[in-house]
């Protein structure tokens, strides 16, 4: 009796060891690297609304430093490249619904953003700053005096901007608008005290609007824009992570910044 306890013991821990050995391998063979290999596209969802990030040319093909990065990512796995454009909002429950793979998209990776979905490093930082109106705020020399009742602050919805403004300036008026152009226009045409965005875009707003707008270019918070994708696929996540650490060591994000985002801050 005993022996016979002892061999279905160690047949019992045989098969374990078996077991185990064999899952690493399933996993990977079902894994949505091994898919998109398979499949020979990558299939990456941004707002085409995003410039110097990602918008369209003249002849409405995309363009800009993500759509550039996309691209390089697909050239390095070897599959083709398919861009989705879609609205901001819709971005994140498409990633979670297997609609795309990734999000390249400036899109800050945030704690709470990484509860429901996954991040690779920084592939570029910038920060949150504020586009004021000539009109209502030409008072307004830092961010703090935003905090104000007879304040007016315009956000696009979705954004890490919106998801701040409420804590950071509770005494203000938070209005919040689906389009980063209503966003502009709603400081331009006097309406909102400040726009509050990425210091890039506020920055290039600055420029076109000279005369009917100023801008606080210190960024006051820190934005980690960040490739995202679903949750529970380890090997995506380590080739992306590996993609972003490797370009960011042989220049190519240095390279980027310098042709997309350079011309802006200067």
């Amino acid at each position: 009796m005993l022996r016979r306890i002892v061999f279905i013991m160690l047949a019992l821990a045989l098969c374990a060891q078996a077991a185990l050995a064999q899952a690493p391998f399933d996993i990977a063979k079902q894994s949505l690297l091994t898919e998109i290999v398979n499949r020979k596209k990558l299939v990456v969802g941004m707002e085409l609304k995003y410039p110097p990030f990602e918008s369209t040319d003249t002849k409405g093909q995309p363009v800009g430093l993500d759509v550039e990065l996309a691209r390089m990512a697909a050239k390095d796995l070897g599959v083709e490249l398919e861009i989705k454009d879609m609205e901001w909002t819709g971005l994140i429950p498409a990633l979670q619904t297997g609609k795309i793979d990734l999000i390249i998209s400036g899109i800050t990776g945030t704690l709470e953003r990484a509860k429901t979905i996954t991040f690779t490093s920084a592939y570029f930082t910038t920060g949150l700053c504020a586009l004021l109106s000539s009109k209502r705020a030409a008072d307004v020399t830092s961010v703090e005096q935003l905090d104000d009742p007879k304040r007016v602050i315009a956000v696009k919805t979705g954004t890490t901007s919106d998801l701040l403004a409420a804590k950071r300036f509770p005494k203000a008026t938070i209005n919040r608008y689906k389009d980063e152009s209503a966003c502009v226009a709603e400081v331009v045409n006097g309406r909102a005290d400040a726009f509050i965005y990425d210091q890039l875009s506020i920055a290039k707003h600055a420029k076109e609007f000279p005369d009917a707008t100023k801008a606080i270019l210190q960024p006051f918070t820190y934005e980690p824009f960040c490739i995202a994708m679903r949750k529970g696929d380890f090997d995506l996540w380590n080739w992306m992570e590996m993609f972003v650490t490797l370009r960011r060591a042989d220049g190519s994000l240095e390279a980027l910044r310098k042709q997309f985002v350079g011309p802006l801050l200067k």
